[in-house]
Parts: structure tokens; C-alpha cells; sequence
């Protein structure tokens, strides 16, 4: 697993909505639905805000037994979201006139954000963006799903790390799914002020990160089989160029984007960069050690030389995860000395300059699981001025 941990992402808040007092129905089914989507959404609302009086004995009951806080959100989730998605679809059959425009800006959807750098103003409490269109309530409570699947990954590593990888994999179906098919439609409705959240290259990224989650699950268990130090080069090294790829596409956001494209966590950055140079020190560490084997110590000693260069540059600015890097680069270092020593009293092989040096090879083994949503389609009429 990724060793360095960035677990903010759940971190959302949102106020309450309640559909039936500004959505007027035209009939009691239609009216009963209203109720059920907005008791579906203030579930999810109480747990994220943490404002629940419902003591956990009562929620596990509800829940069915299910002991997790994470697996109790992702029933409220799976259970609101084709309700919502309902009703966005019969709200955009009525058109985007003025007094749709109207309804949709009574409901006051107000979601903080969760990778923000300004989500926190000082003496302020957390920062609300509100957006008025039914695509942005679907947006952050599909983000919030992937968020909540790749926190119930990290819950059960410890203890099954195929249903980790898993629902790594499903989290990364979400994003994938936010980016290609609900965002695109989206960003010309978008304010200028808008949650990182509410981006399409955002989701995108987030995307990648999940499954380069879910590939070093799979290292985890490669190295559980003993799998041979060129493979697991490989796998290090496709965990390494999915974060290349993340870390692209947010770094193209900051550089040419505006408004709200450029608030985004530092922390995030500095967590995709970091965990990928520790992906590819590992990786160079393997496939010297696969060399080496292969009596190849020149070439073993030249690759370790090379992944050293510079490595203070490429250290986290997080204090919590430099120690994790000063122990991979010290490894390394070990490493290195006694393969030179070693060449120094046995092989004697010449060190090949840099150009002559091989590259690790990439390979991914992961694919993002589609998210297939379901939306309930029952009929709702409405009454509008």
C-alpha cells in the first residue's frame, strides 16, 4: 500500500435541504418522494457534519448489523443517489427557464470542500460553496461515494487485501465516471468561486490516485507470494507513472487555470509527489536487486548511484511522511555500499554511465471498475409559477 497516507478527502460538509418545502408537488406520490429524498439526504448530512443523535447501537440496528461508520455512509449514499438522480432528470425535462433557475436556487445546495486551500478562513469555520444546479448535489455526493469507498479500503488492508484493492478499484470507477460523464456538462454552469471538487481534471486525477492505491495493493501481495524482484520493479514503477500522470494533470490545472481552479490543498500536491518518488525509489531499488542477482552488480551499483542523485530535492514537505522517505533513501544507501563492496572485492565490474544505464519498465495489472448507476425511475409532477 501507499505507505504515505492522505485520508482528508471524507472531510465534507453540507447544509440541510429540504426538497418538499421549496419543490412543490402535484400529488401525494410525488410529495412522498420529496419527503424520502430529503430524509435520505439529511442521513448522510448528520453523519458527515457529525450532528447525529442517533447513538451507534441504533445505527448499527438500521444498518443491518454493519459495525463501520464507512460502510453505514455508503448504504445512506447508494440508497439517496438514484433518488437523486431521479429527480435531476425530471427537473432538466422542465427546461432551464427563470422560475426553474429560481426553484433550483431556493434549495440553497451549499457543500464545503474537502481539498480546498482556502476551505478553512480564519475564525470563520468552513468555507460553503453554493452552486445552484441539481448536477452539483449529484457531483460532490458522487465524490463523496468514491471518498467513502477508498476510506472502507483503508479500514480492511489490514485484514483482506483483495476486497481493498477492490474497493480501490470501484472508487476509481466513480471519478472516472464524475470526470467523463457528469462534470464536462457542468463546468459551463460553474461560478467563478467553485469547489476543486466541482473540476473535471480534478475527478480525473483523483481517478488515477485510486488505482495507483489499488496497484500497490497488489505489490503487497506480490511481495506476500515472493514475487521476483523484476516484477515488482514493474509494478512500483506503473504505481509511480499513474502519479506522474495525477500529478500532471493537477499541476496543468494550477498553471493555466483561474478563479477557483487554483485553490487546491497543498497537501494533495505534495501527497501525490511524494508517493510517487517513493514508487520509483523502490522500484530502482528492485530492479538493482533483480540485477544483482542476475550477476550484473555494475549495472545493479549504477542504478542505485543514479535514483540517489538529488533525492533530498525530492523529499516530502510533510514532516509526518519524511521519515517514512529517509528510510527508503537509507535502505538504498545500505544497499549500495554493500554491492559496491562487494564488486570491489569479487566482481569487479566496470559502473556504466548514465545514458548506458536501463530504465524500469512499467506494468499495470488494475483497471478502474465502472460505476453503474441506478436510477430509480419513478414518476414525479410538479407545480411551477
Amino acid at each position: 500500500m501507499l505507505q504515505l497516507q492522505y485520508r482528508h478527502i471524507t472531510k465534507l460538509n453540507t447544509t440541510r435541504v429540504v426538497f418538499e418545502d421549496v419543490i412543490r408537488a402535484q400529488d401525494s406520490a410525488s410529495l412522498e418522494q420529496l419527503r424520502e429524498l430529503s430524509a435520505k439526504r439529511r442521513a448522510i448530512e448528520e453523519s458527515i457534519n457529525k450532528t447525529s443523535s442517533v447513538p451507534d447501537s441504533i445505527a448499527r440496528e438500521m444498518s443491518g448489523g454493519v459495525t463501520s461508520h464507512s460502510q453505514q455512509d455508503l448504504q445512506k449514499l447508494e440508497q439517496y443517489l438514484p433518488l437523486l438522480e431521479n429527480l435531476a432528470l425530471h427537473v432538466d425535462s422542465l427546461g432551464e427557464g427563470p422560475s426553474i433557475h429560481k426553484l433550483i436556487s431556493d434549495l440553497k445546495i451549499r457543500w464545503t470542500s474537502s481539498l480546498s486551500a482556502s476551505t478553512f478562513l480564519k475564525q470563520k469555520g468552513p468555507k460553503f460553496f453554493q452552486i445552484d444546479c441539481l448536477q452539483f448535489e449529484l457531483t460532490m455526493t458522487l465524490f463523496l461515494y468514491g471518498a467513502v469507498l477508498r476510506e472502507r479500503a483503508f479500514e480492511v488492508l489490514a485484514e483482506d487485501l483483495m476486497q481493498c484493492c477492490t474497493l480501490l478499484r470501484r472508487s476509481s470507477g466513480v471519478y472516472s465516471y464524475l470526470a467523463c460523464e457528469i462534470l464536462p456538462s457542468l463546468q459551463p454552469k460553474l461560478p467563478p468561486e467553485r469547489p476543486p471538487e466541482a473540476i473535471t481534471s480534478v475527478s480525473a486525477a483523483w481517478s488515477l490516485i485510486c488505482l495507483a492505491e489499488a496497484q500497490s495493493v497488489t505489490i503487497k501481495k506480490a511481495e506476500e507470494k515472493r514475487g521476483s524482484p523484476g516484477l515488482l520493479s514493474k509494478l512500483h514503477c506503473g504505481v509511480s507513472q499513474l502519479l506522474d500522470e495525477a500529478s500532471e494533470t493537477l499541476q496543468a490545472l494550477l498553471h493555466n487555470g483561474g478563479g477557483g481552479h487554483k485553490d487546491i490543498s497543498t497537501h494533495l500536491l505534495d501527497y501525490v509527489s511524494s508517493s510517487r518518488e517513493l514508487h520509483e525509489l523502490r522500484s530502482y531499488k528492485c530492479l538493482a536487486e533483480d540485477r544483482n542477482l542476475g550477476e550484473q552488480a555494475g549495472i545493479a551499483i549504477g542504478l542505485l548511484r543514479e535514483v540517489l542523485k538529488n533525492v533530498e530535492k525530492k523529499a516530502p514537505k510533510s514532516r509526518s511522511w519524511q521519515q517514512l522517505f529517509k528510510q527508503e533513501v537509507d535502505g538504498i544507501s545500505k544497499m549500495l555500499k554493500k554491492y559496491e563492496e562487494e564488486n570491489a572485492f569479487g566482481w569487479r565490474q566496470k559502473i556504466p554511465l548514465e545514458h548506458e544505464l536501463p530504465l524500469p519498465e512499467a506494468k499495470n495489472v488494475v483497471n478502474p471498475i465502472p460505476y453503474e448507476h441506478q436510477r430509480w425511475e419513478r414518476e414525479l409532477a410538479f407545480i411551477i409559477a
